[in-house]
């Protein structure tokens, strides 16, 4: 239903109002299966936003050499973790892909040549946050993957190639964790932060807010707190994805807006 939206002749989305852009803190699997306070809130997003043509997932957990996009028809659910509950793996996402926004998206960015993929599917860095937001799991859903030898600066400005597609009905979404230290987890702190990731994730609200994304490019220059905040990349560079979408003026708003176990942030940011 949702390729209805698809010119068959140019091979591009129609045209359409701008859509928001996310970024979503999807921390542990298991929000896939249980209902809280932020399943809640994706699920209260899922019912506000505009109905998306198709959905864009830039996830912290599918890293590669280079830069790819899912191209397959039907993508697979991918359970990238271990330790959880058989429920868990036993969940399925049968979204459709979408051959035809991964040929837009490799039309589009000339920054760098972007591959097709026909062997990874949606991760749960995709899924576990989708599964609530559209659990018809109808509309279309095609992941990219980060590549771990480029700089910040190289997926901020990536990100800015992909505006575009907010005309055409695209839903672009960063899913990863502004602060995530999985070293340090405080199971008996289920709804704390440590003060260093509290201040950590306060002092990134405050420059999304100012847009000084300049500085959030740089965030190894930001201090101590934000060293153990971001001790690798791949779980606050889908964030970069989010920020580089952003035109002049859009409003910002934060969601989910919660620190967990000590050193991990659901902070969630919508654009437009």
């Amino acid at each position: 239903m949702q390729l209805n939206h698809l010119n068959k002749l140019t091979g591009s989305f129609d045209s359409t109002a701008k859509m928001p852009v996310l970024f979503v803190g999807h921390g542990s699997p298991m929000n896939a299966i249980e209902q809280n306070e932020f399943t809640l809130g994706w699920q209260a997003l899922g019912h506000s936003l505009p109905r998306p043509n198709a959905i864009l997932c830039i996830s912290a957990h599918w890293e590669t050499k280079g830069t790819f996009v899912t191209a397959m028809e039907k993508p697979q659910t991918i359970h990238d973790f271990g330790g959880f509950p058989q429920a868990l793996f036993d969940v399925q996402y049968p979204a459709p892909g979408s051959p035809e926004l991964a040929m837009e998206i490799q039309r589009n960015i000339t920054k760098t040549n972007v591959g097709s993929d026909d062997k990874w599917g949606l991760d749960h860095g995709t899924w576990s946050v989708l599964k609530i937001m559209y659990p018809g799991a109808e509309i279309p859903v095609i992941q990219m993957s980060l590549d771990y030898l480029q700089n910040p600066q190289f997926h901020y400005d990536l990100g800015k190639e992909l505006a575009s597609l907010r005309r055409k009905g695209i839903l672009i979404i960063g899913s990863g964790n502004m602060v995530h230290n999985l070293r340090v987890l405080d199971w008996n702190k289920p709804d704390q932060g440590f003060d260093w990731a509290q201040e950590a994730n306060a002092k990134f609200k405050k420059l999304i807010t100012a847009n000084e994304h300049q500085q959030l490019i740089n965030y190894h220059s930001l201090g101590h707190e934000v060293e153990l905040a971001v001790p690798s990349p791949e779980h606050y560079l889908p964030l970069l994805y989010t920020l580089g979408l952003k035109t002049e003026n859009e409003e910002v708003s934060f969601f989910n807006d919660k620190s967990v176990m000590g050193s991990l942030s659901m902070t969630s940011v919508k654009i437009g």
